[in-house]
């Protein structure tokens, strides 16, 4: 027990940092725009086009990374694509021109698609569904942290080096911790948390993992955390994108000013999967849907209250943006966490964490476009109407679930 719980911590620090260091391939291109195009007189249609490229790819992979990640086991998965992504983000940093910056990145995307499928297959193996809510609620806080950590690297490294270091930099880090894994990472305990030994052995084991990848892609219970994750997604990356812009040109922060403001959405986050994992694992029968369900009604009535104190100045800006943080991270770690997790069982737990992140990534394909033209027809405050209206949405889509109870950990296998 004592080697187990050991284990636990080594892992739990492990795909932490892990995740967390995905961040740091991926956010340096956000902050190094101007200075790429500048340099590089590259417009800003082929700036958006590397953008939208990247997303299309980190969505597809979510779907294939999953499924070989169940048939390779996450260590190798994650190994391939760190060191991989880390090589792309080092041709990127190198490039001269359009077309080289947009392949780079597009092939960066397909393998930072290996992160999230590859992390929480480890965890999913290495706790057991009672304590899974609580263990994801904490290990959740890594995107919120990497994210944050990945803009401050890439804003340091691009003022004291230029805009190549910051891709360069970040590159040399997720290799290291590539090989790391590869060296350290254990896919699952020597006797799991789900009762199961280190290997699976038997000859029906392949025939198994083929069984519990259809039922969780004919599950409809998949498509409904799917759907409510595409709403949830569409509302996260929007607010990600577009709210310091919001700030400066509708409020009239300065661009500094906008920037500290719109950190308040990642710090609320940070509680809101804390407190939404805590919840799930307490709620009877673990019914974690229940839990995102409620979130995300909750934060329908936030984004309506912060469209009112938006203009009431900054300290009121920060509290209701942190509001909608806590409300929208919680059920976002929930859903693309535990209850996939949940889902997936011992043979598809990648599978089932793939499936649902790929198919909130292509909300976050369309949050742009959505965004701009609710903007342009309606003005702002009906943009946070329409992400009021996608939590409604993303709740009710969650209502065939509702009665869905977690897995006992010593069946933890889908419903026939």
């Amino acid at each position: 027990m004592a080697q187990e719980r050991h284990g636990r911590r080594t892992v739990f620090a492990l795909t932490w940092v892990s995740y967390a260091s995905y961040y740091l391939c991926r956010k340096g291109f956000g902050v190094t725009k101007a200075r790429i195009e500048h340099t590089l007189g590259i417009s800003s249609g082929w700036l958006a086009a590397i953008d939208t490229v990247y997303l299309i790819t980190y969505a597809a992979g979510q779907f294939g990374s999953g499924i070989l990640g169940d048939r390779i086991g996450a260590r190798r998965l994650l190994a391939i694509g760190m060191i991989g992504s880390a090589l792309a983000c080092l041709a990127f940093g190198s490039a001269q021109g359009a077309i080289v910056l947009m392949v780079a990145f597009a092939v960066n995307g397909l393998l930072q698609s290996t992160g999230w499928p590859g992390n929480t297959k480890v965890m999913a193996d290495w706790y057991p569904p009672q304590e899974r809510g609580t263990a994801m609620g904490v290990w959740s806080t890594c995107y919120q942290a990497g994210g944050l950590a990945a803009t401050a690297v890439a804003t340091a490294l691009l003022g004291a080096f230029g805009w190549r270091w910051a891709f360069r930099g970040p590159a040399i880090w997720v290799a290291l911790v590539g090989v790391v894994l590869w060296l350290f990472l254990r896919d699952r305990p020597p006797i799991s948390a789900t009762g199961r030994g280190a290997e699976d052995r038997g000859e029906d084991v392949d025939e198994e993992r083929r069984e519990a990848f259809y039922r969780v892609i004919l599950s409809p219970t998949v498509w409904s955390f799917g759907a409510a994750y595409f709403c949830l997604k569409i509302i996260r990356y929007s607010l990600l994108f577009w709210l310091p812009y919001y700030l400066h040109t509708a409020l009239g922060y300065s661009e500094s000013h906008a920037g500290y403001l719109s950190v308040s959405f990642e710090v609320g986050g940070i509680a809101g999967t804390l407190l939404a994992g805590y919840l799930s694992d307490r709620i009877p029968g673990r019914r974690r849907s229940l839990v995102a369900t409620g979130m995300m009604l909750a934060l329908a009535a936030a984004l309506l209250l912060y469209s009112v104190l938006a203009s009431w100045g900054g300290v009121a800006n920060f509290a209701g943006m942190a509001l909608v943080g806590l409300l929208l991270f919680g059920p976002d770690s929930i859903l693309a966490g535990a209850a996939a997790q949940d889902l997936g069982g011992k043979h598809a737990a990648g599978t089932a964490t793939g499936f649902v992140n790929g198919m909130g990534s292509v909300g976050a394909i369309l949050q742009g476009a959505f965004t701009v033209s609710v903007r342009e027809a309606f003005g702002w405050t009906a943009v946070f109407y329409a992400f009021l209206g996608l939590s409604v949405l993303g709740a009710v889509a969650l209502a065939p679930t509702w009665r869905q109870k977690a897995p006992s950990p010593a069946v933890e296998i889908l419903p026939r």
